[in-house]
């Protein structure tokens, strides 16, 4: 079996792999990303013959960005880096396949891996986002932090949040600063329901000012822990 096994890995130069690669019809192929040790699937991203050379040449990952049109080597900003162990296409050449060693979170929530969240099959189907969030309200804030950092990575076109980042810091602090008068106008009113709208407006700004400083959720919530664990002490 050992000997099966091994003809079975065919090794292939660098021309013969872009020869063989079935492109599509943006010049793109599927690239799955697998940590090379523990064997996780870490992401699904996209290759060009540019970024796919760039990451040989490198030794690091390299992908095409779908909605900036250009080249993005992974990690150049956060320093979470992928260094490639190896690189496979499957069976139809439709598809890569690479080992990295990844250096801190592979997906932009943070998280080790993209595939981060998992169906709940105990019922014969995935359990609802709707279900969940009614259950455990406070997800939200994660599910917020997830699409607005993949609002600030993907930047699609026509998202506000995608406006706010292209417009910098002192837009989003502006946006923060409206959001913190019209609070405070509607707790002094008394009107309840409109403190609640203004409320989630400034803490979605807040989130987006967070982002935009390499500040996470989790800081933010560590930070209030440490605090209420002290005044417990004490």
């Amino acid at each position: 079996m050992m000997e099966q096994n091994n003809r079975e890995q065919t090794l292939f130069t660098l021309e013969q792999l872009m020869t063989a690669i079935r492109w599509d019809e943006q010049g793109l192929v599927s690239t799955i990303v697998q940590d090379a040790n523990s064997k996780d699937v870490l992401m699904l991203a996209y290759m060009n013959k540019d970024s796919l050379q760039q990451s040989i040449n490198s030794g690091q990952t390299w992908f095409w960005s779908r909605s900036r049109n250009e080249l993005w080597n992974k990690g150049a900003t956060s320093g979470h880096t992928q260094t490639i162990s190896w690189l496979r296409y499957d069976c139809d050449a439709d598809a890569l396949l690479i080992g990295v060693e990844q250096t801190g979170a592979a997906c932009h929530t943070s998280n080790k891996s993209c595939f981060y969240r998992q169906a709940d099959l105990t019922t014969g189907g995935p359990s609802s986002m709707v279900e969940e969030l009614a259950s455990n309200p406070a997800m939200i804030l994660s599910t917020l932090q997830a699409t607005i950092a993949e609002r600030d990575e993907l930047r699609p076109e026509g998202a506000y949040t995608t406006y706010l980042f292209e417009k910098g810091i002192d837009k989003i602090l502006k946006k923060v600063g409206e959001e913190t008068a019209e609070v405070i106008i509607a707790a002094k009113n008394r009107d309840k329901e409109e403190l609640r709208y203004e409320s989630s407006d400034l803490i979605f700004h807040l989130m987006v000012l967070w982002r935009e400083s390499g500040l996470s959720l989790e800081a933010v919530l560590e930070e209030l822990s440490n605090r209420h664990l002290k005044k417990k002490v004490e």
